[in-house]
């Protein structure tokens, strides 16, 4: 049963209007009618102001409620009728707050915030479920909207210019494509990339369409003064709100870059968007710098963040998409995915460029015109006198345009991407790595130069803690390689690691933990992906280079590190009220041992195993995790200054990496002994110092005062830590846990290898598959060969009659063990923990 709608001054119960045959529409014209007339008498009579502007409220209200209870069929028809006095009050709500016209010496009638905002909310409405019915309806709804866009938070409202914009995009979002097969709107792709909102999906009334295609004329010549004003009005609008603090609207500035985003969706084209790159990008970027130095506010906020990020590469995406920078470039068409363009003569690439032109563009010659310059090549050019006009906003993507605009969006992207990486909210991970994968997959040629940042990027967010991240993160970073990605040449995976490598020490030792740990997740993501050969090839074949790399990260696991370290880390480590109790702590740790439950045959080893790991307590109590002695191999007990676990975890999987690569490298080009005998001579080293001391009878103390022997004493200390991980990353365990880490993607290896082996692709993506230590290298005896020699060094009795108590050996005098430092008892202590979980190891 269908009842009918209450007048206006009683109850604002409605029906659902579902039919729109001649009864129906004359009941909604019935009830139309008496809202519409009051908002014209109050315009026209503003005699009783109080009485009236409560009356304006309670009309407005009582109009919108009938309004989105009722369907577009039903309201279409009435469209301009209802249109008509909504648009003359947000003339009189703009008139009386806008400054301009308190200059003027006309002040009109005022229109309260709650009329005004009302009159939006039934404007947004109307327009959210109607279409326009010509341009000029556009035109003139955009100007009155415009004027609204301009006012200042001193002159409006919030809510006031909230409502502004969203009658705006629900403008935007109304406009759909038209139904002439041949015109341009058809290359719009209607809606942004990377919408994952319900509030971009608007229903298309295929019954009824405007005369004009409302779309055609967004991308035109004509409106691109409007395009840019309103680009202009939104991106100011959310700058403004950033800039009011803590005063400032989030919500506001999150609904300007969702409107801004529907807007470059709509226009849809590189022509019509590509003078306006550089503002857009550079205010896109602004934002995203400011919100690195916020925590709060509306600069801060986590949605805000997230929109900017996508609106940022749907505008890169749209004006610097590949397809759309071909003849810039001077790329053939059919030669998209080859690193080095076709330099083959023939009149195919001209017939090639034919069917990708749109239909109509071969009947404007007023807006564009094709020519062959060369057999060779293909150049687009506008043959518009409005193009080559000076104050025309169009540009002509040539070469040089293009490089230029790369050069300047990377410099742009490289000083905020990387920081996003390891931004807390998952939201703007998730939005970044979005982001990331469609300027992959959509402008790998135009941003050529941004490409090795955005794969650094995805490297990080491959390791990132939350699934709906790395899972993403991986399946883009696979496509990338898979689909016929030529350029990324194993020299320039090798360089992305040099440079990683390089900077490695500096982010760990001196950095805030989420840059040392973004960084180190990049080196070990990079070198998963790179495989074993390149690894092999690039970084362990010379013994120079391996004791390179090796050395770097000795620098990063070293115990000089427990001096390293933010200030920040340092005081909230060691609060000033109690700081000394932590240093009697670290002090009275070394020389505090525990019976063992470990049986052997050297007493020494049996008092140490279990002494207390100062790194797992301090660990244990920071971070809630339990101590568990028996896991192997464990951080050790210094590193917990510099960083967390997880830090530790990351550095210890890009060694157990280049243990695994000399084994999973089928071509057994370097030997695991060679790798091993890098840090083995630090033992070496120490075991000939202690020799040496015995040979000339020398005290503890002397000896560790002389020369670098306390040196030589930590450097062991840190090559034991190296060897156990250098060994355990041949483990199943090991390999289990990097193929959980990075086996994530949806993408099955074995639908991988035939698509990578058919496109030619490096083992970039292969490598994958075989990261695993052969059965027949595993029965080798090698393997065995190499813990024997490890086992070897750490038994030395002399790395063990190292004292490890105040009380030295019986065998020396007592004058000669006084002044012993708790500093060689401590890294004596060290030493010997770390021997232990590397006898456990091997065994």
């Amino acid at each position: 049963m269908e009842e009918e709608y209450s007048s206006p001054s009683s109850s604002t119960n409605y029906t659902m209007i579902t039919t729109d045959d001649d009864e129906t529409l004359s009941r909604v014209f019935s009830q139309l009618k008496p809202y519409c007339l009051q908002l014209l008498q109050f315009l026209q009579n503003p005699k009783n102001i109080t009485t009236t502007k409560a009356a304006e409220a309670t009309t407005a209200s009582q109009l919108h409620g009938f309004l989105s209870q009722s369907p577009s069929n039903s309201l279409q028809p009435f469209f301009d009728y209802v249109l008509f006095p909504l648009l003359l009050l947000l003339d009189g709500a703009v008139a009386s707050r806008s400054s301009q016209e308190g200059k003027s010496g006309h002040m009109p009638h005022p229109v309260n915030d709650s009329i005004a905002e009302g009159v939006l909310k039934c404007l947004e409405e109307i327009l959210r479920k109607c279409h326009l019915g010509s341009l000029n309806q556009m035109i003139i709804v955009l100007k009155k909207l415009t004027s609204g866009a301009l006012l200042t938070p001193s002159e409006s409202s919030e809510e006031f210019r909230e409502g502004i914009v969203r009658c705006f995009r629900a403008l935007l979002l109304r406009l759909h494509t038209c139904s002439n097969v041949s015109c341009i709107c058809k290359e719009i792709p209607s809606l942004p990339a990377f919408a994952e909102s319900s509030i971009f999906q608007t229903p298309l009334d295929s019954k009824s369409e405007p005369d004009e295609c409302l779309l055609a004329f967004l991308q035109s010549q004509d409106a691109s003064a409007a395009v840019g004003h309103w680009l202009s009005l939104l991106l100011k609008i959310a700058d403004t709100e950033a800039k009011r603090g803590h005063h400032g609207s989030a919500r506001l500035r999150v609904e300007a870059i969702l409107t801004l985003r529907v807007l470059v969706a709509k226009v849809g084209t590189s022509d019509a968007l590509g003078f306006f790159l550089p503002g857009v990008v550079s205010q896109f970027a602004k934002f995203l710098n400011v919100s690195k130095a916020m925590i709060s506010g509306a600069a801060a906020s986590t949605e805000a963040i997230d929109q900017t990020i996508r609106g940022l590469a749907e505008f890169l995406t749209i004006v610097l998409k590949d397809e759309a920078n071909l003849s810039g470039l001077g790329i053939p068409v059919n030669d998209i995915s080859s690193p080095q363009p076709s330099k083959n003569k023939s009149s195919q690439v001209f017939l090639e460029a034919l069917r990708h032109l749109p239909k109509t563009a071969l009947k404007e010659n007023s807006r564009r015109q094709i020519t062959c310059t060369s057999a060779s090549t293909i150049e687009e050019k506008s043959s518009s006198d409005s193009c080559r006009d000076v104050r025309s906003l169009c540009v002509r993507r040539t070469k040089d345009w293009i490089d230029q605009t790369s050069v300047h969006v990377d410099k742009l992207l490289s000083a905020t991407f990387p920081h996003l990486c390891v931004h807390p909210s998952e939201k703007v991970r998730r939005g970044l790595v979005a982001a990331i994968g469609g300027l992959l997959s959509n402008c790998s040629f135009t941003m050529k130069t941004s490409r090795l940042m955005l794969l650094e990027c995805l490297f990080v967010l491959v390791c990132d803690d939350s699934d709906e991240v790395s899972v993403v993160a991986q399946e883009s970073i696979d496509c990338f390689l898979m689909l016929g990605e030529k350029e990324l040449i194993e020299g320039e995976i090798a360089e992305i690691i040099n440079r990683m490598i390089e900077k490695l020490p500096r982010v760990v030792l001196g950095s805030e933990e989420p840059i040392a740990l973004s960084n180190a997740q990049r080196l070990l993501a990079v070198m998963y992906y790179a495989g074993p050969q390149l690894l092999v090839d690039h970084f362990l074949r010379s013994p120079v280079t391996a004791a390179r790399f090796l050395d770097v990260l000795t620098i990063c696991l070293s115990q000089n590190s427990v001096f390293a370290g933010s200030l920040d880390k340092l005081i909230s480590a060691k609060p000033l009220s109690a700081g000394y109790l932590h240093s009697i702590t670290e002090l009275k740790s070394g020389s505090r041992l525990n019976s063992s439950n470990w049986t052997g045959n050297y007493e020494a080893s049996s008092k140490v195993s279990e002494i207390p790991n100062i790194g797992e307590e301090a660990s244990q109590s920071s971070h809630g995790i339990p101590s568990q002695d028996y896991e192997i191999p464990r951080m050790p007990p210094w590193f917990f200054r510099v960083g967390s676990r997880k830090l530790y975890q990351t550095l210890a999987g890009v060694l157990r990496l280049v243990g695994l690569s000399t084994m999973a490298d089928s071509r057994s080009e370097v030997s695991l002994s060679n790798i091993i005998d890098i840090p083995l001579n630090c033992l070496r080293k120490l075991v000939s110092e202690v020799r040496m001391k015995r040979y000339y009878k020398e005290s503890w103390q002397s000896w560790y005062t002389r020369g670098a022997s306390g040196q030589v004493l930590r450097q062991a200390s840190t090559a034991v830590c190296i060897l156990n991980e250098i060994m355990y990353g041949m483990s199943d365990q090991s390999i289990d846990e990097f193929s959980r880490m990075f086996h994530k993607s949806k993408l099955r290896h074995e639908e991988l290898r035939p698509i990578c082996q058919s496109n030619e692709v490096g083992n970039a993506v292969i490598s994958k598959i075989i990261w695993k230590v052969s059965e027949e290298k595993r029965r080798s005896g090698h393997i065995i060969d190499c813990v024997g020699s490890i086992i070897h060094e750490y038994l030395s009795t002399e790395v063990w009659d190292l004292p490890i108590d105040q009380k030295v050996p019986f065998q020396e005098l007592d004058s000669e063990a006084e002044g012993i430092t708790l500093h060689f008892i401590n890294d004596t202590t060290m030493l010997h923990q770390e021997s232990t979980s590397s006898i456990y190891l091997v065994a």
